[in-house]
């Protein structure tokens, strides 16, 4: 995820002292959650292949070398073969151009055994991901970046949801159960995560409020949050006085660092010691957001491929 520039000047808490006391904090299992959806995704694909002949093909296409990259092309065609799905996978050079690039998408566009498509982004400098994005068929595009899908998001009746706002969604609802009148801050507004994840919320009939590199004094508004979604990309955004007590905290972002002694470990965009006894709810990372995603993942593959019985 590319930083987005967020003001962090400190701030002054605007909370009374009696609600400075530590809260028990509890942690959100993803790959808890995770492993009972892909267990029911797992059955699913079971019967769609029993009755109707189906086997939910996934496309993942990757262009260059970028090893973050390599690891999420390995991870998500791990887990669709685990499910009992097909994979495709299409690793192009990083000199590839954008026409061979879209000819590709074309060709898979046209696959019957291609239920869904991914094109694993960030794409060479010379590609235009937005152009790439826009030419997968709505019906396959199933990381929902399209500007269909994203339309559709915001209109409804929903398409395929973006994989990592609708994980946050689904364990909003499971921790929370309605949502309907919480105050929900969403820190960063990509289109991968960010801007759908406020229109989620607000058909979840939140209160939605979207700060971003231009929002002056946003700990000022994050404080005030019943709901907090950081997705930024920058390690260490959010320290204790941003948290509400008792705030439900998801932690999107996702940074590799090394440690003093040497060791590579993956942190996030909350400071999560400063979190803990604060957040009411609290995702980790890793083990919060990302196994959600994937999963997410092959349920749009699944719907996907459900939907192209009927034509």
């Amino acid at each position: 995820m590319t930083p987005d520039p967020i003001e962090t000047r400190p701030i002054e808490t605007r909370l009374p002292v009696e609600t400075r006391l530590p809260i028990e904090t509890r942690l959100i299992d993803g790959r808890a959650h995770a492993a009972r959806l892909t267990g029911e995704i797992r059955d699913e694909v079971a019967r769609l292949s029993e009755r109707h002949g189906v086997i939910p093909g996934l496309a993942v296409v990757q262009v260059g070398s970028n090893p973050a990259s390599e690891v999420y092309v390995r991870n998500k065609i791990a887990h669709t073969g685990d499910v009992g799905m097909r994979s495709f996978a299409h690793v192009l050079p990083g000199s590839t151009r954008q026409s061979e690039l879209l000819a590709l998408v074309a060709a898979l566009n046209a696959d019957p055994a291609v239920h869904g498509i991914l094109v694993q982004l960030p794409l060479p400098t010379g590609i235009d991901a937005s152009a790439v994005t826009a030419a997968i068929d709505p019906a396959k595009d199933v990381d929902g970046l399209g500007p269909m899908n994203g339309g559709r998001v915001t209109r409804g009746p929903h398409g395929l949801v973006p994989c990592t706002p609708r994980g946050c969604l689904l364990r909003l609802r499971a921790e929370l159960g309605t949502l309907k009148g919480l105050h929900a801050v969403v820190v960063g507004k990509s289109n991968l995560v960010g801007r759908p994840m406020a229109q989620l919320l607000l058909q979840e009939e939140c209160t939605v409020t979207v700060c971003h590199a231009a929002t002056p004094d946003v700990g000022a508004l994050a404080c005030l949050a019943d709901i907090l979604v950081v997705a930024t990309g920058h390690k260490g955004l959010v320290r204790r006085d941003w948290i509400k007590p008792g705030a439900t905290v998801i932690d999107v972002g996702i940074t590799r660092i090394t440690t003093p002694e040497g060791r590579s470990r993956l942190v996030g965009d909350v400071v999560h010691e400063e979190a803990l006894g604060r957040a009411g709810r609290l995702t980790p990372v890793p083990g919060g957001v990302g196994p959600m995603t994937i999963a997410c993942l092959l349920r749009n593959t699944l719907t996907a491929a459900e939907r192209s019985l009927d034509g």
